[in-house]
């Protein structure tokens, strides 16, 4: 699933940032900020209308995404033992 799909606070994992083929240059700067695969990520607030901006968690790091970019990054729900 895309990260603009997720539950807000709930944690996923990275799986991969899939950059549109004319813009390959995103997906270099999603993951130099730590959008990398098995990185732990969090939604904490969606913008108004569930649109952007989205305050995203990766690692010990907080940004602000639009949402464009947000649904470039592939996630999968992390299982609680």
């Amino acid at each position: 699933m895309n990260l603009d799909q997720v539950d807000l606070g709930s944690l996923y994992r990275v799986t991969e940032v899939d950059a549109p083929k004319g813009a390959p240059q995103i997906k270099g700067q999603l993951e130099d900020i730590g959008f990398l695969p098995g990185e732990q990520v969090t939604v904490l607030r969606k913008g108004l209308l569930g649109k952007g901006p989205y305050m995203v968690r990766v690692g010990a790091s907080t940004f602000a995404l639009r949402q464009s970019e947000v649904r470039m990054i592939l996630v999968e729900a992390l299982r609680h033992a």
